[in-house]
């Protein structure tokens, strides 16, 4: 009988400062929403120097509310890269699109930005680099080809959280940019993500899907 071995993975760094947030939260009965999650959003939106930041439920929803914000649905294709969380790839499943893999850099593990181009067709609608392991994707090279294509961008930057390609933080380059707060994400609050954009019609969208159609207080 084999041995099972088990790689431990990072813990999470909590200690008196979470503690005293969280109960802060609860006398407050702001269990869901409320005035600390704005302050973080706000926070977060100077980190990566963005417009807007949208708090969601996780990384998973950042990236599909970011997709049908898009207006990514049936008969579209998405590019994503084949090394990745399999959430990457399920979003665009679940809006309804195709996901269309393509080969990463050996060195670095990122989305090739060299084969892209091969992997466009008509129905191509997005391109979602995945910004793994903390290690940028070429984001340059990638809205190059956005541009050529009239193509629209996703980042998935659950992974990259204070990750900056040529100074500017990665989540900023496209359309739309996803972030993951995981267990064992960069920054957790135990679950949590945030869609990032620069285009107010776009924030909108994602107010209005998280909102049951509302754009005020839920």
């Amino acid at each position: 009988m084999k041995k099972k071995i088990i790689i431990p993975n990072t813990e999470p760094l909590l200690g008196k400062e979470e503690l005293k947030e969280l109960a802060e939260s609860i006398k407050a009965k702001w269990i869901s929403g409320g005035p600390k999650l704005k302050e973080f959003q706000e926070k977060i939106a100077r980190l990566c120097r963005v417009k807007h930041a949208i708090g969601v439920c996780n990384g998973t929803q950042a990236l599909y509310v970011g997709l049908k914000a898009l207006r990514v649905g049936e008969g579209d294709e998405v590019i994503v890269p084949d090394f990745t969380f399999i959430a990457s790839a399920n979003v665009v499943v679940w809006a309804g699109a195709k996901p269309v893999f393509v080969d990463v850099d050996r060195r670095t593990f990122n989305i090739d930005p060299e084969k892209i181009e091969k992997a466009i067709t008509k129905n191509t609608k997005a391109i979602m680099p995945v910004h793994i392991y903390g290690q940028a994707a070429e984001m340059p090279q990638i809205m190059k080809i956005a541009k050529k294509y009239k193509l629209l961008v996703i980042e998935d930057a659950a992974q990259g959280i204070g990750v900056s390609y040529g100074g500017k933080p990665v989540g900023g380059f496209g359309e739309v940019g996803c972030l993951s707060f995981y267990a064992d994400k960069i920054m957790t609050t135990g679950e949590g993500g945030m869609v990032l954009t620069n285009d107010d019609e776009i924030a909108k969208r994602c107010t209005i899907l998280l909102n049951q159609g509302r754009t005020g207080r839920g």
